[in-house]
């Protein structure tokens, strides 16, 4: 303890053990002082409650009739679910890939339901174009799938860029069948 003490220039005893410890100690309440203001702004940054709800959608696509399209908000995005008739497969399965700017076959645009298979009659697509972010007609456009009034893209019965300036195919969401006539979007 003695090599902690000694005079200073003016004959006064200093205890640097002593000092040490008050400014390790208004260190670390000045930390603590600047944590608990930064915190609630920090937390204010997290994802908000409706947000979080809206994680995930479940929709039940036994009530799509052949033909028609469900649109259902997603994460502030509208989600198609469409349930494409058999001449729209036919379209979306024989198309050559060497046409498509972004190739990609059509089932590997499907997710398999519960029992592991593909159900080429529905389709789900996050319905946005890849572009600009309009949003597509449905059943328009040079090959009848959707057409992207804001900048003339056309997209197929299946959601993939076939003509104008979009870069790459209709995204398709995370989604899974949760049972035989129910899938969960997200």
């Amino acid at each position: 303890m003695s090599d902690t003490l000694h005079k200073d220039a003016h004959g006064e005893t200093v205890d640097e053990g002593k000092r040490d410890f008050i400014y390790i100690a208004t260190g670390a309440v000045a930390a603590a002082g600047v944590g608990s203001l930064a915190w609630p702004l920090v937390a204010q940054m997290g994802k908000a409650a409706d947000t979080l709800a809206a994680g995930s959608v479940e929709v039940d696509v036994s009530k799509i009739a052949e033909g028609q399209q469900l649109k259902v908000l997603w994460r502030g995005k509208p989600v198609f679910i469409r349930h494409r008739t058999a001449k729209e497969i036919s379209e979306a399965e024989n198309t050559q890939l060497a046409v498509l700017p972004d190739p990609q076959t059509d089932n590997e645009r499907l997710i398999p339901d519960t029992a592991g298979k593909l159900r080429p009659e529905m389709l789900v697509m996050i319905g946005v174009c890849t572009h600009f972010g309009c949003i597509p007609v449905g059943e328009a456009g040079d090959f009848d799938g959707w057409y992207c009034p804001c900048h003339g893209s056309h997209y197929d019965t299946s959601g993939r860029i076939r003509k104008g300036p979009a870069p790459t195919n209709m995204e398709i969401p995370d989604y899974q069948y949760i049972s035989e006539n129910v899938i969960k979007v997200g």
